[in-house]
């Protein structure tokens, strides 16, 4: 009887290992061939490096987002120095600490009644804006200490940054001051500081900082008194020389402050609160965010081709922010390449070394794009159709229920996360939802709009141009009878306060292109006017009947069907990577995946679902 048993187990598991190998090999020949994306071809050939850049996607959105700046610079023009602030802190202990404070500095700090106040008002105000401030004070305090220990600068100087711009070098204020340290176009120009279409250096966090140091060496060697520098800072050397005068001849900072503009005269005072609030953070319970990216863990490599940014963040799978984050000074997400002048991108150490193995094959990648680039709008104009072109109304039939997504809010959630997951910008996400900060209730649902702006419309022309066009379609298609074109334009409705080099700005063209596209003689536009933004003529071929290699750089001309049409789950297998799952679904890439999924890292789990196209 034993024996019997033994022997029906044993024909079981045979039967059931047989059945396993039938089922096996059926499944690899049902499993289809897919074919990989030029980008996804080159990248399975990269070298890698086992460091992986862990970049808190909420830290890198700080350097974006206005909100601190907005917040800061209101309070410092509209602050009251004389009315008090109920706030916990001794007058005496306050005293004790300001006199520690100018022990160890070249600056006068002494206490009055004024400097009270505005100190209070921080404490009761600003708490959770110095609590981020210091963790962007990580990265760019050393920047700023290295360049002024050079230049024999007080190392205190660094907290006039954070006065100035709270740290952000893509603020511009009302009057056109960029970067961090807030310089006027023409200031910028006289500290040689690089301005133009691609490149604004009032940006750049050392080039800046370098000239900021100059700046203010030479004001120092006018006024020999550090308070007076930072008024004049602020105000022009002009205005604190007039207070001197209209002073009798008094050169103290409080003794001329009544006589300087009302801004300048909470100026200082602010600089000082911002330097007592860093200096003695922990009594008052401020806890600093963690900035989990440091500047000495980047470095910067020479570019020697013009590449953009969504190339290489496709490259080495880095988001786009983080190239943003330390690359400020490129305007257009653009790293140019000028003739005898070299520009730098800056990365981090790993993906430093990454680039770096992988040179040859990034620049064969972005040639290759370029090649099959669309005609420039300009040229398209010249070529195109003359007057407007033929509508396809279907559409602009785009109803707003389809611009607008909701989504609810999760537990772990953060208006920097959601902000990432969908690539927009937190301060658009609070003014959709209305939001006055950056807190956000668990279950609460947010209104989310598309990429494009919702009063820009894509206007797509029919594929090919109509016979009544025969002459215009000649001029464009070329001798091959195969080739045919298709023109896209993208318009955009002005708003009140809008401009040419606001609208210029937001769709990444230049004033010129947008008068010469709109036949626009001045710089004057109506409100409600309907302007063309953008018009593109691309050539159309004819799909070729010869199979293409999945992995020749041709393959672009006829892609296979993209996942990024049809939404699907998938479920995580045992084995299976974000690079291996991202080659089943032909276009698209390890970004793509994670930006849909929420994912910082690549750790996923057998059994994981992912959606695709989510």
């Amino acid at each position: 009887m034993i024996v019997k048993k033994i022997s029906l187990a044993v024909t079981a598991l045979f039967s059931l290992s047989m059945f396993a190998q039938e089922t096996a090999e059926v499944s690899r020949e049902l499993k289809p061939e897919v074919k990989l994306s030029y980008l996804d071809s080159i990248k399975s050939t990269f070298k890698k490096d086992d460091l992986a850049a862990k970049v808190d996607s909420l830290w890198m959105n700080e350097l974006v987002s206005l909100d601190i700046y907005d917040d800061l610079t209101k309070d410092i023009q509209t602050i009251n120095k004389d009315v008090t602030v109920d706030e916990e802190l001794p007058t005496e202990l306050l005293k004790q600490r300001l006199a520690a404070m100018n022990a160890k500095s070249p600056f006068e700090i002494e206490y009055n009644q004024g400097l009270e106040n505005i100190i209070k008002s921080f404490l009761k105000n600003r708490k959770k804006s110095f609590s981020r401030l210091m963790a962007l004070s990580e990265y760019y305090f050393p920047i700023f200490e290295e360049t002024f220990a050079k230049e024999k600068v007080p190392l205190e100087i660094k907290y006039l940054a954070v006065v100035e711009s709270a740290l952000n070098p893509k603020a511009v204020s009302k009057m056109g001051a960029t970067g961090l340290w807030q310089f006027m176009y023409g200031t910028g120009k006289q500290y040689s500081l690089k301005i133009d279409s691609y490149i604004d250096e009032r940006s750049d966090p050392l080039k800046a900082t370098a000239a900021c140091s100059d700046y203010l060496s030479r004001m120092f060697n006018i006024f020999n008194d550090w308070e007076l520098v930072l008024a004049s800072y602020n105000s022009g050397p002009g205005n604190v020389t007039k207070a001197i005068r209209r002073s009798g001849g008094k050169t103290g900072y409080w003794d001329i402050r009544n006589y300087l503009p009302k801004e300048t005269q909470g100026y200082v005072p602010a600089f000082y609160a911002t330097m007592y609030l860093f200096e003695y953070h922990k009594e008052h319970g401020i806890n600093p965010e963690r900035a989990v990216v440091k500047n000495f863990e980047t470095d910067t490599v020479a570019i020697k081709n013009q590449m953009s940014f969504k190339q290489i963040a496709d490259l080495l799978d880095m988001p786009q922010s983080q190239l943003q984050l330390l690359n400020p000074s490129y305007k257009l997400n653009v790293v140019p390449a000028y003739h005898g002048e070299q520009n730098f991108l800056r990365l981090p150490k790993d993906k430093i070394a990454a680039f770096v193995s992988n040179e040859d094959k990034i620049y064969a990648y972005v040639k290759h794009e370029s090649e099959f680039k669309t005609i420039p709008s300009r040229l398209a104009m010249k070529i195109a159709p003359k007057g407007r072109p033929v509508r396809n109304t279907q559409s602009l039939e785009v109803s707003k229920d389809k611009e607008i997504q909701f989504y609810k809010v999760q537990k772990g959630d953060n208006l920097g996360a959601i902000a990432d997951k969908y690539n927009v910008n937190i301060s658009d996400l609070k003014k959709w939802n209305n939001l006055k900060s950056n807190a956000i209730a668990l279950g609460r649902s947010l209104k989310i709009k598309s990429d494009v702006d919702t009063s820009a419309k894509v206007v797509k022309e029919p594929k090919a141009i109509p016979a009544i066009e025969k002459n215009t379609e000649e001029a464009v298609a070329s001798a091959d009878d195969n080739d045919k074109v298709s023109i896209q334009t993208v318009e955009y409705v002005v708003l009140a306060g809008d401009n040419l080099g606001s609208i210029a700005k937001k769709f990444g063209t230049t004033i010129a292109d947008l008068k010469e596209l709109n036949d626009l003689s001045s710089n004057n536009i109506g409100l409600g006017k309907t302007l063309v933004v953008s018009k593109i003529v691309t050539e159309i071929r004819e799909p070729v009947s010869t199979a293409i290699a999945s992995n020749s750089v041709d393959s672009f001309k006829k892609k296979a069907p993209s996942a990024k049409n049809a939404g699907e789950d998938y479920y995580v297998k045992k084995g299976d990577s974000l690079y291996s799952i991202s080659k089943k679904y032909p276009g698209v890439t390890i970004s793509d995946i994670k930006k849909w999924n929420g994912i910082k890292d690549e750790d996923i789990k057998p059994g994981m679902k992912l959606k695709i196209n989510g």
